[in-house]
């Protein structure tokens, strides 16, 4: 089969999968009144992150380690520097729970932790175990924290039973294991064709394929005037992508860096997109995230990808 057509059937799969992994995510966890915020950094941002638990963990197991550490890195770029920046230039987003700045804090030490680990060439096993024991303990100190916080009138109330929010999660998640196959063979086969590296294509299509569930939920969040959901998504799906998806992956198989070089270089474009969106939120209590600072994101990271492709 052609890798476009493997390309897009497996992305279209996996956005539709991602869109009932985060309506039933989303329904669930309003039976057990979490924050709009929270559900954004955990529930939502986990969940649309699930094409990259699969792609990166089939790419790895598949023998391309490019694949599965380029779709980490270069998806937590794209949601900086086009998801994030696309959704506030069609709608500013306004920032008002300044409590985003303590998993801003945990998004910047699994970033280092990540750009550390990989010193050496390899993310190992203790590597990826140490990432989930910090997923883990995140996701249960959020929760707790704001089961505390969060007053019974703020929640909605779910509009599906739990059984029904249950079936779509495991249905959508058996799809996003076929649909990530689909994408990564079409990656590697495309790779071949345009003679660029797996690198440049899992950081670039794949990455970018990988980030439509978060352009998605981060639109209808920002239409809907919830900010915090969509910035909460967009810092919890790069926390997760690297605590998780890196973690997950690297426990099952350990990831071998092949060119050092090329492995800093990328992180440092990630940290400095990452530090750019922190300067756009300051302060965190009554910012917003323009237009205009929108539009320099995104300059960014039409920049990155024109250097990756020369």
């Amino acid at each position: 089969m052609s890798a476009y057509i493997l390309l897009f059937f497996g992305l279209v799969a996996m956005i539709l999968c991602g869109n009932w992994l985060v309506t039933g995510s989303v329904q669930l966890a309003r039976h057990f009144k979490i924050s709009t915020l929270v559900v954004g950094l955990t529930v939502v941002a986990y969940g649309t992150a699930t094409p990259e638990i699969f792609i990166s963990v089939k790419a790895a197991i598949n023998g391309s380690p490019d694949i599965a550490l380029g779709n980490v890195i270069g998806s937590n770029i794209a949601n900086i520097g086009c998801i994030m920046a696309i959704v506030a230039l069609i709608c500013p987003v306004p920032i008002r729970n300044r409590a985003i700045g303590f998993d801003i804090i945990m998004m910047f030490i699994v970033t280092f932790m990540l750009l550390f680990f990989g010193y050496n060439g390899m993310i190992g096993i203790y590597e990826g175990i140490c990432f989930l024991t910090i997923l883990i303990a995140y996701s249960v100190l959020t929760v707790l924290k704001s089961k505390r916080t969060t007053q019974a009138k703020e929640m909605l109330k779910p509009t599906m039973k739990p059984v029904i929010s249950a079936s779509m999660i495991l249905a959508s998640i058996a799809g996003l294991y076929f649909s990530s196959g689909w994408f990564v063979d079409g990656a590697r086969e495309l790779a071949l064709q345009w003679g660029v590296s797996e690198r440049v294509i899992g950081i670039s299509i794949v990455a970018v394929g990988t980030s439509a569930p978060e352009l998605t939920t981060s639109l209808i969040a920002a239409f809907k005037n919830e900010g915090d959901l969509s910035v909460g998504n967009i810092i919890g799906s790069n926390f997760f992508n690297i605590a998780g998806v890196l973690g997950i992956t690297a426990t099952i198989r350990a990831v071998d860096i092949a060119e050092k070089s090329l492995f800093f270089y990328d992180m440092m474009w990630l940290l400095g997109i990452t530090i750019a969106l922190l300067l756009t939120m300051i302060p965190l209590s009554k910012g917003k995230i323009t237009r205009w600072e929108s539009l320099w994101l995104l300059m960014a990271f039409i920049v990155y990808i024109i250097i990756l492709y020369k």
